[in-house]
């Protein structure tokens, strides 16, 4: 796995590609292609920031859709060797342009190839821009590459076009944008026992709370334990529960198909491959268990179907 560092902890010289590449999608692909082709002799490495600039400018929750320590793992079959956090405080948020280029990445990082997307905004007040970005690195012999922004048919390439996809519940949508499956990891905890007590036993998962999660549904799902090299089919629960609680927050349970294990404890990871229907309210435990039945149904006929 490769190393998540801050910048004093990078290694160096560097051939850096500069952005928050949250989804990693192929616009973002395009611009780490830079410095992984042409790294200028300089180790080919991916900085970002943490947490994101609008968090601490505009007090923003900005869900993520890759996590860093998920980053980490997406990045090295890229060519990728080293991704690396930049602290972003209100102390950066003043660092001007210049001054964030020569002392984070030429003094510190001593970058040798920069490559960022056409609209990449830095600095103070965001006032660096591209052009910027070149006239400062020039005369220091830095190679710069800016990438075009990329395009599909849906229009410009996009996190918030994976986010909207995601919050509809269109997994097909999200995946084709992204270019892998979508996944979150989380580990289980003790729920109220409820579903074991209806014949239909989940594991309750703790997500990490920065994570982008789906639209609130029903998901036939695909779910992945550490230990365990096979994907296992699953049911899942993404939201509150309106016929036993509807006070209580959203949650994530997964109830896996035809196989019986002790989950607690332990770390699963989840692949929602399509939402079966929304959230709904019945009218008891029996309607519940009922509908649970018919879900789990529909979820192995969409498992078992060939892929496209």
């Amino acid at each position: 796995m490769i190393p998540l560092c801050s910048p004093q902890q990078a290694r160096t010289p560097t051939a850096l590609a500069l952005g928050s590449f949250d989804g990693l999608h192929a616009g973002h692909r395009r611009v780490i292609d830079a410095v992984c082709v042409d790294p200028c002799g300089g180790l080919p490495s991916v900085v970002s920031f943490w947490p994101h600039p609008r968090e601490i400018l505009h007090g923003e929750p900005r869900l993520r859709l890759d996590l860093p320590s998920e980053k980490v793992d997406l990045l090295e079959p890229l060519g990728i060797e080293q991704l690396v956090l930049v602290p972003f405080d209100q102390q950066l948020a003043r660092l001007h342009a210049e001054d964030f280029v020569d002392q984070v990445l030429l003094t510190t990082l001593q970058a040798r190839h920069i490559a960022v997307g056409a609209n990449f905004r830095f600095g103070h007040n965001r006032t660096g821009d591209t052009d910027t970005l070149r006239r400062l690195c020039e005369s220091a012999g830095v190679q710069v590459s800016v990438m075009p922004i990329l395009e599909d048919d849906g229009g410009r390439m996009s996190s918030s076009r994976i986010r909207a996809a995601l919050g509809a519940g269109d997994l097909a949508r999200a995946s084709a944008l992204l270019g892998r499956a979508y996944r979150f990891s989380g580990r289980v905890v003790r729920g109220r026992g409820l579903g074991r007590e209806l014949g239909w036993p989940t594991a309750n998962l703790q997500v990490d709370g920065r994570k982008f999660l789906p639209g609130l549904g029903v998901y036939a799902a695909w779910a992945f334990l550490q230990d365990k090299g096979e994907r296992l089919p699953a049911v899942m629960n993404l939201g509150p529960q309106p016929t036993v609680d509807p006070t209580s927050p959203s949650a994530v349970e997964v109830h896996l198909l035809d196989i019986r294990l002790e989950l607690e404890g332990r770390e699963l990871t989840v692949e929602p491959v399509e939402r079966l229907r929304g959230q709904q309210r019945f009218s008891g435990l029996e309607e519940l268990s009922a509908q649970i039945g018919l879900d789990a149904q529909r979820a192995r006929q969409r498992l078992q179907a060939p892929v496209g």
